[in-house]
């Protein structure tokens, strides 16, 4: 049976949040943290296994206020760090995971206004490794903070280092651990760029910018690719380690290590104002991207210095145009929220070698999700959570609940655009001024 104990004395174990977290036994090798954006390997898959759905709905654990902004939490040894705005407060906060506990709070200011009146928060979500927590901010300021107290040990304001113009909607990638180095999609241009509606932006050579994570220090900067809202993601592939980042033109291969740039392929719509948001999902030596204001879907094989289309289009480009959330792949299937719009969004399992159509489930709005045990645990925007068996067969809902507060007064209100995150059987999920914690998988006190 899963455990929960080595979480639960967090909080009065961590005199005034400094004393390091110690378990009296490991924990359960089934449990996981979720130091990042999409997990773990940002591919949005858990380990964790015994999920249910009482028909009474999850049980909630515990919730607190947010302020503005659209990213998710991440967690590690116990610790719940979620990343939001206050009036001109860009805001770091550390929870204990399983009570709700505040245990710390971190702030700097900002002064970014969105282009577009949306959210004038942070879109990404906190990077977790060891005793640091890494946090890149809507207008551009890159911070590492102590774990148990939210003290900076570094930072560098990258819109004004690497001379980035800020993008439609600011910054929205999430950074990644790659050993020794915090890899950025930072998208800097040169001196005096022209704003970003003139559509002629063009980068620099810091495209990608990696940084010692300890210090701060970089290490190297690579291509001219612009930031887009995806998060890079790094794998094995054959014999060598390859980085991927889909930026604003296109996706980008490199060797983590060096930055040295492997290959480019051009991958956007022709509309300025269109948007690469999801992370590559890469299966073995194949990669899927998707947008979904011009060519849709995409799957390449990915060799040295190549990126080819592995099949021929067959008119299936269309069955799955991602707008922001990464699809989860499981086992042959792509499952993943295809349309631009609340309107027109499809819940859709596609073939990931054909782009078939296997089933699709109009009227739920944008979905993000994650797969656990057999599963799809999915957030619709406007507040409802779903679990549906992650089968190619047919749409198969195994609960769903409106998450509604006290007065049946909507507790996770829209826009809930941050996938959910699971950790040691707590599902977490954010909604637009509410983050709340529900029990996924009981933890009947068991060892």
């Amino acid at each position: 049976m899963k455990s929960r104990a080595f979480l639960i004395p967090l909080a009065a174990t961590l005199a005034l949040a400094t004393a390091p977290i110690l378990a009296e036994e490991a924990p359960d090798p089934s449990g996981i943290d979720w130091p990042g954006f999409m997990g773990p390997a940002g591919d949005g898959h858990s380990p964790e296994t015994g999920v249910t759905w009482p028909e009474e709905g999850l049980p909630k654990l515990w919730d607190v206020e947010a302020g503005e902004g659209y990213g998710g939490p991440s967690l590690a040894d116990g610790r719940l760090f979620f990343f939001d705005r206050v009036e001109d407060q860009a805001r770091l906060r550390a929870f204990d995971a399983v009570t709700g506990e505040l245990l710390w709070t971190s702030t700097y200011k900002t002064r970014y206004e969105d282009l577009y009146q949306f959210s004038n928060g942070p879109r990404a979500t906190p990077v977790v490794d060891g005793d640091l927590v890494y946090t890149f901010g809507v207008e551009g300021m890159l911070r590492a903070s102590r774990v148990t107290d939210g003290g900076r040990m570094w930072e560098i304001d990258t819109t004004k280092t690497y001379g980035v113009v800020q993008n439609f909607f600011g910054v929205g990638s999430t950074p990644v651990i790659e050993g020794d180095l915090l890899i950025v999609p930072v998208g800097g241009s040169p001196k005096d760029s022209p704003a970003v509606s003139s559509g002629r932006v063009k980068g620099s050579g810091s495209g990608i910018v990696a940084f010692d994570k300890k210090t701060g220090k970089e290490k190297w900067r690579s291509t001219d690719e612009l930031a887009s809202y995806s998060s890079p993601v790094i794998r094995d592939v054959g014999d060598q380690r390859v980085g991927f980042y889909f930026g604003r033109r296109g996706l980008v291969t490199f060797k983590p290590e060096t930055g040295k740039e492997l290959a480019f392929f051009p991958w956007r719509a022709a509309k300025l104002e269109s948007v690469n948001a999801m992370n590559p999902v890469v299966v073995d030596d194949k990669v899927f991207l998707s947008e979904s204001y011009g060519p849709g879907g995409v799957v390449l094989s990915v060799s040295p210095g190549k990126l080819i289309p592995a099949r021929k289009d067959k008119g299936r480009r269309g069955n799955l145009r991602t707008h922001w959330a990464t699809p989860i792949y499981h086992e042959g299937y792509l499952y993943g929220c295809s349309g631009s719009s609340a309107g027109d969004a499809k819940l859709v399992a596609v073939n990931f070698e054909t782009g078939e159509l296997a089933w699709e489930k109009p009227g739920l709005t944008r979905t993000t999700m994650i797969y656990a045990d057999g599963h799809l645990v999915v957030l619709a925007e406007d507040g409802t959570l779903m679990l549906v068996e992650a089968t190619p067969e047919a749409f198969k809902l195994k609960g769903s609940m409106r998450l509604t507060g006290e007065g049946d007064s909507m507790l996770i209100k829209s826009p809930a655009w941050a996938p959910p995150v699971l950790s040691y059987g707590i599902v977490y999920v954010r909604g637009k001024d509410r983050l709340a914690a529900y029990e996924l998988i009981p933890w009947t006190g068991e060892e």
